[in-house]
């Protein structure tokens, strides 16, 4: 797919086909984007959890109270170790964050190529999904993905609402 029609083809669903798990191949493509992913000093200070067993994804979708995410098939749990990113000497900005982000953008983008519907969550319960998960003490869990496609029927939205460019550009 052409890059420019990716990113305005892309959006978050809401909408889950419980019955049509993701083939592994493109699960494989989708977590390779974010293993890919650039990041301060390439220090990776990431991990990835993919979760499609029944019984963890329950556990890992009653984090989110919303009734929409009990259909997804495959959760993808994305995890920041702040020891491992790199830090500025003059303020000590730790990158994990940035880092994090643009990997999980990645995958965003990766799941939107293969077809494959998503949706960025950072509104979880952190305290019941570390339960579940267990990460290293280091590790922060920074978001969760679902991956699957939408139920029949679903239709995206084609107009996306966005600020228009003389509104956030600034040319100097």
């Amino acid at each position: 797919m052409e890059f420019s029609d990716l990113i305005l083809s892309r959006e978050s669903i809401r909408s889950y086909d419980p019955e049509k798990p993701v083939p592994e191949e493109s699960l494989e493509k989708i977590l390779e984007a974010g293993r890919l992913a650039p990041s301060a000093a390439n220090r990776q200070p990431w991990k990835f959890i993919l979760v499609s067993s029944p019984g963890i994804l329950e556990k890992v979708k009653a984090c989110y109270k919303r009734e929409w995410l009990k259909d997804a098939p495959h959760i993808l749990v994305v995890i920041g170790k702040k020891t491992e990113a790199w830090v500025r000497s003059y303020d000590g900005y730790n990158a994990v964050e940035t880092d994090v982000a643009i990997a999980m953008t990645h995958m965003l983008l990766a799941a939107e190529n293969e077809g494959v519907a998503s949706c960025w969550i950072a509104n979880f319960d952190p305290v019941m999904l570390n339960d579940v998960i267990n990460p290293d003490a280091s590790c922060l869990i920074y978001g969760i993905l679902p991956l699957g496609y939408p139920k029949p029927g679903f239709r995206k939205v084609s107009d996306k609402k966005r600020k228009v460019k003389e509104e956030i550009v600034e040319y100097r």
